[in-house]
């Protein structure tokens, strides 16, 4: 699979230093087992790879997907192993989390899908995000010595933990499941940060509900493919825009052309963009699809002051919120 081009986008203007920024595909040996909790009925259906073990959020997530979605469900141990299965084609597709009520952007998923692959957001997911802290039966809180969790997870805590674990460390894991499965088989004397799935599946007691820092807790994940999305009527667009370093004003102009053809921007923020310090490029969500007249046409207009504009997919809002 090594020495496979990345494609550029169908929209936008991609120049020979930003290809420089992307990774070369991953060798033969990444061999994903494959598995899960919610597997079809029929071998033949789509390899959708999630962040695992079994019991995470993001296997919740996947389960919300339409029920005549056919998959088998293929757990991965990190964010990065998700997207980077997708896009060697060990799977066809994969879901990972993107943003939480509570801690905002998840950066291990979007530096990836901005500088160093070529994929699709086929759909999003908005999870209501529900955290417990789990020990093993019998274990006396006062006897804990470490929480372990994905660090997203355990800052979404950090009211509850402070309170009743204070002074205990906070230990990173790959996900929450994860966590589950550490404390279950190996850490007597740990707690885990999950779910009540992951204490179901692993043995463990729930000794804290909804011990998150805001119980309307949700997060968004999103589905990642390499083809395009048909247009619904109800759609969100993806976007990056990269300035020119030494230009004024260039966020105004940007948004400027969307309110002159008076697009709704949904999300806007600034990322580094990891060649010099002081430079940022914006990651935009915005409402409509990019074959729709007027987002095609802010499309162009960027096109003609900006550097580089790349699209992230164009897919359907996610409609049950909460």
């Amino acid at each position: 699979m090594s020495g496979d081009n990345v494609a550029p986008p169908s929209i936008g203007l991609w120049t020979n230093r930003w290809k420089l920024c992307f990774y070369s595909p991953g060798s033969d040996s990444f061999k994903p087992k494959f598995g899960g909790a919610f597997i079809s009925d029929q071998p033949s259906g789509k390899r959708l790879g999630f962040l695992g073990p079994s019991g995470t959020f993001t296997e919740e997530a996947l389960r919300r997907l339409p029920k005549e979605t056919e998959f088998t469900s293929v757990p991965l141990s990190s964010i990065a192993d998700v997207i980077s299965a997708v896009q060697h084609g060990d799977v066809d597709e994969g879901i990972v989390p993107v943003e939480n009520l509570i801690e905002g952007t998840v950066n291990a998923t979007t530096d990836m899908l901005v500088f160093r692959v070529d994929l699709q957001i086929q759909q999003e997911i908005v999870l209501p995000v529900d955290h417990n802290l789990l020990i093993r039966p019998g274990t006396d809180l006062k006897d804990i010595r470490a929480v372990y969790s994905n660090p997203h997870a355990t800052a979404q805590c950090s009211d509850y933990l402070g309170e009743f674990l204070p002074g205990v460390a906070k230990l990173a894991t790959n996900s929450t499941a994860d966590a589950a499965r550490l404390v279950a088989r190996e850490i007597p004397e740990g707690a885990a940060v999950a779910t009540r799935l992951a204490a179901e599946i692993y043995g463990l007691e729930t000794v804290g509900e909804q011990i998150q820092d805001v119980k309307e807790n949700v997060t968004r994940f999103i589905v990642l493919g390499k083809g395009d999305v048909k247009p619904t009527g109800e759609d969100k667009t993806s976007i990056v825009c990269f300035i020119h370093g030494d230009r004024p004003g260039s966020l105004l102009e940007i948004l400027k052309i969307f309110a002159a053809q008076g697009i709704n921007l949904t999300k806007l923020e600034s990322r580094p963009t990891k060649t010099k310090l002081g430079e940022y490029c914006f990651l935009i969500d915005l409402e409509g699809h990019k074959t729709d007249k007027n987002v095609a046409e802010v499309f162009r207009l960027l096109d003609e002051f900006l550097p580089v504009v790349k699209v992230l997919g164009s897919y359907p809002r996610w409609k049950d919120v909460v």
